[in-house]
C-alpha cells in the first residue's frame, strides 16, 4: 500500500506556518495554497468569507463528501498606541497571554508594511520591578515592543502603525532528528500541510474517488464560523481535520491519529466514528479515541449553522494546543493514512 509522503509534508508543513496567517487576515497563506493546488490542476475557487474550496470530480456526483482544516491561527491586533511608543494588543483566538510572553511577533501596516517587535511584560525588568513575576498577564501589563526608534505615539504612527494593524506570533518551527515537528501553528496548518499533500497523491496516483469530494481550506475557524458556509446540498459526510487535544485525561497523544467522539458542542456522529475506526483497525493504523472539552471545530460550527450532515473530527495529536505546540511525524503519518483510506471509502449508510 503505498500512502503519501510523510517526508514531503514536513517542509510544506513549515512553508505553510512561516506565513503569518491570524484570523481576518488570512489572504497570503490562502494564495500559497491556491498555487500549490493550481501547479496540480486541481479546481479551486473562494468563498466570500476568503476560504478556498477545492473540488476532486468522483465516480457518484449525486453525493458529496467534504474535508476541512484550517489555516488561520491565533493572533493579536493592535489595540492602542501608548505615550511611551509600546503597543497595548487585543488577542484573536482562544488563548491566554501568558502563552504568547517573551514572544517575537510581527505588526503588519494596512499599507503592507511589516515591523518586528517581543511581546513583553511591561514591569519585565527584575532590576526595577520588584514584583515583575508576581504581576497578571493580561492586557494593561502586556505590550508589543517595536524594533524601530520610537519613544511616543506619534513616532509610532508615523511609521504606518494604527489600531486595528494585525500582530502575528513567530512560529520558530524545528523539526528535530528525533522526528518531532515543534512550531507554534500546527494548530492546524499540521492537517491543511496533510489534505494538500492528500490532493497531490489523488492527483499524482490517478486514484478514481467514490464521490465527488470537497476539500475546503476554512479561514475563521479559531474564531467559530470558518466552515459553516459553502456546503452543497448534496454533501452528505463532513470530516474536520484538526489537532486533537492532549493533556490530563485525555487519551491522544503525539504518535496515533485522534479520533474525536465528543467536544463541547456534543457527540460527534457516531456512525461515522465507528466507520473511522474500522478503517483503523482493518488497515493497522494507530488511533485513539478522546474527548476534547473545551473545543469546538469547523464540523460542529456547520452542524450548528442547520446542514443536515454527517460530521465528524479526527487529527493529529498536538501537544501544549495553543501555545508552544508540538507533534510527531508518526502521528502525521497515521493521521495521513486514515484519510487516504477514508476518502476511497463508501459513505455510512
Amino acid at each position: 500500500m503505498v500512502y503519501p509522503n510523510i517526508e514531503e509534508i514536513f517542509p510544506l508543513l513549515k512553508n505553510l506556518v512561516s506565513i503569518p496567517s491570524p484570523s481576518g487576515n488570512t489572504n497570503e497563506v490562502i494564495t500559497y495554497v491556491e498555487k500549490f493546488l493550481s501547479e496540480l490542476q486541481i479546481t479551486t475557487r473562494r468563498n466570500r468569507k476568503g476560504g478556498l474550496i477545492a473540488t476532486i470530480e468522483g465516480k457518484d456526483s449525486s453525493q458529496h463528501r467534504m474535508l476541512t482544516a484550517h489555516v488561520d491561527t491565533l493572533g493579536a491586533m493592535v489595540k492602542e498606541i501608548k505615550p511611551s511608543g509600546r503597543l497595548k494588543i487585543d488577542l484573536i483566538g482562544g488563548f491566554k497571554y501568558n502563552s504568547i510572553e517573551g514572544e517575537y511577533c510581527q505588526i503588519e501596516t494596512s499599507n503592507g508594511k511589516k515591523y518586528s517587535g517581543t511581546i513583553l511584560m511591561h514591569q519585565t525588568s527584575v532590576h526595577v520591578y520588584k514584583d515583575a513575576g508576581k504581576k497578571e498577564r493580561n492586557q494593561d501589563n502586556m505590550e508589543v515592543r517595536i524594533d524601530e526608534k520610537v519613544h511616543s505615539e506619534q513616532e509610532v504612527r508615523a511609521l504606518g502603525i494604527e489600531v486595528g494593524d494585525f500582530v502575528s506570533f513567530d512560529p520558530r518551527v524545528e523539526v528535530t532528528p528525533s522526528g518531532y515537528i515543534k512550531s507554534r501553528h500546527l494548530d492546524d496548518k499540521a492537517s491543511v500541510a496533510i489534505l494538500l499533500q492528500l490532493m497531490k497523491q489523488i492527483k499524482t496516483e490517478n486514484l478514481h474517488l467514490p464521490y465527488t469530494t470537497h476539500f475546503l481550506i476554512s479561514n475563521n475557524e479559531e474564531i467559530g464560523y470558518g466552515g459553516n458556509s459553502n456546503i452543497t446540498p448534496e454533501t452528505v459526510e463532513y470530516l474536520a481535520v484538526d489537532m486533537g487535544a492532549m493533556g490530563d485525561g485525555q487519551s491522544t497523544d503525539e504518535y496515533t491519529v485522534s479520533i474525536c467522539v465528543k467536544d463541547a458542542s456534543g457527540p460527534y456522529h457516531y456512525e461515522l466514528r465507528k466507520h473511522l475506526v474500522r478503517l483503523a483497525e482493518e488497515n493497522n493504523i494507530q488511533y485513539k479515541l478522546d474527548i476534547y472539552p473545551y473545543y469546538g471545530s469547523d464540523a460542529s460550527a456547520a452542524i450548528r449553522s442547520g446542514h443536515d450532515i454527517i460530521h465528524g473530527l479526527i487529527g493529529p495529536g498536538i501537544d501544549s494546543s495553543h501555545a508552544f505546540e508540538r507533534t510527531h511525524k508518526s502521528s502525521i503519518e497515521n493521521t495521513a493514512k486514515l484519510l487516504y483510506h477514508y476518502i476511497q471509502s463508501n459513505l455510512i449508510q
